[in-house]
């Protein structure tokens, strides 16, 4: 990699590099507020005060996981933001129920997690690497389609989506970050995704993709309110739904935890699978409470991390303290937002494939003359690639199943697991 992965960069290093990190992760941590707040109808004052605070509970939830103790907290270079896969449920939840259902919903699936972590923890013998490979490929494979959504505009239903705008920027950025990664060298080389983002909106800004009227009308200080909807209402279907959701977050943030100690040279215990749930099942009821979202590891960090090549928690730190700074004066957050979707999506195109080659690298110490492996591999991917393509294959299932399987990460792990037990039994638990 581009510098020692032993190496602690300097506070200074440290600010870029984390404002890389939240640069990164930003799109995502907005785009759930702004989906449920406009599918509720929430005023201009109300989504303005949905906004801000999600983004500070971002970085109080990656906080809560940066900081390991015996209770909670994996201490692993991780930030976590809004579980996108919560969109649609909570959606429904609000519309047919109310604003303070949602929120109870969101409080009882995080202790639900709370509780659930030392039990569900015990499921890391399931994931030896031919299981652990195929699910973090799975990831970064079915990541990629959003990326290059991202890269032509949006929205594929848009007029102007694939607008050669788009592509230029999207494409300049993406060649951007792949020039430094070959040929610039340490710190310049590990923040080559800060850099393309910067180039890419500058020329975006140039060719009259960039408005700062989101800047201007943003307010300048919020401060975090109890209950600011109002308080929590606890409705049984409701919170059964948030925990269903709750358990596809817990698959996925177990394969990015695997995947960090794939990259940090660490192996990952049962002990720190429990302390990393119940961080995440924290944030979980510190959102409720505040009003937010259920929260998650955010995979394209992890491939922040591969290409950076720079393994220290110290950015991430700093990326805690932007969020929750930033989410405190909404005029500073609102000017992130100017960055243009194609842009993001150049550099979350190669942040994503990072990730599959990063699985594919596990995968490689795979013994593939066995077919079993070859078996488990090729149908897991199969099915987990194909449910992300056509979730809606599942439709005819009652509901509470849909939320569950039509998640392809969340079926690549039950296929894998399941298929890795069928073919080795207790064996297969017990490889390296």
């Amino acid at each position: 990699m581009n510098q020692a992965k032993n190496t602690e960069p300097s506070q200074a290093r440290s600010f870029v590099l984390g404002l890389q990190h939240l640069l990164a992760m930003y799109s995502g941590a907005v785009a759930v507020p702004i989906l449920i707040g406009n599918a509720l109808h929430f005023s201009s004052e109300q989504m303005t005060y949905l906004v801000s605070i999600d983004i500070f509970m971002c970085g109080l939830a990656t906080l809560v996981q940066l900081l390991k103790n015996r209770y909670f907290g994996i201490g692993l270079p991780v930030v976590l933001g809004c579980a996108i896969q919560a969109v649609a449920p909570l959606i429904l939840i609000g519309q047919k129920y109310s604003i303070g259902t949602m929120y109870g919903a969101i409080i009882v699936a995080g202790i639900f997690v709370f509780l659930i972590a030392g039990v569900f923890s015990k499921i890391k013998k399931l994931f030896p690497p031919v299981v652990t490979g195929t699910l973090i490929t799975t990831i970064g494979l079915t990541l990629i389609p959003v990326g290059i959504q991202n890269l032509g505009g949006g929205s594929a239903t848009a007029k102007d989506f694939g607008d050669p705008k788009n592509l230029i920027v999207g494409f300049v950025t993406i060649l951007v970050i792949v020039v430094l990664q070959a040929f610039a060298k340490g710190f310049i080389s590990s923040i080559s995704v800060l850099i393309g983002l910067i180039v890419g909106t500058v020329l975006a800004a140039c060719m009259g993709m960039v408005s700062f009227t989101p800047v201007a009308q943003a307010s300048w200080f919020h401060f975090p309110q109890f209950f600011y909807f109002g308080t929590p209402k606890f409705e049984w279907s409701s919170c059964l739904t948030m925990m269903i959701i709750a358990l596809v977050s817990m698959v996925e943030s177990t394969g990015v935890f695997f995947a960090l100690g794939d990259l940090l040279g660490k192996e990952i215990t049962e002990d720190d699978l429990k302390r990393g749930y119940r961080a995440e099942g924290l944030a979980q009821i510190l959102g409720g409470l505040f009003n937010t979202f259920p929260y998650t590891t955010f995979s394209q960090n992890v491939g922040l991390l591969q290409l950076s090549g720079i393994r220290s928690k110290r950015p991430i730190y700093w990326a805690a303290g932007l969020l929750m700074a930033m989410g405190l004066l909404p005029k500073v957050g609102a000017l992130v937002t100017i960055m243009p979707t194609a842009v993001l999506g150049g550099a979350m195109v190669v942040m994503f494939s990072s990730i599959a080659v990063q699985g594919i690298k596990m995968l490689l110490k795979v013994d593939f003359s066995d077919n079993h492996n070859l078996l488990i591999v090729a149908i897991s991917m199969g099915l987990g690639l194909g449910v992300s393509v056509y979730p809606n294959i599942f439709q005819a299932l009652p509901q509470s199943l849909q939320l569950f399987l039509e998640n392809g990460i969340v079926i690549a792990s039950l296929s894998s697991v399941l298929l890795n037990l069928i073919f080795k039994g207790k064996k297969g638990l017990d490889e390296d």
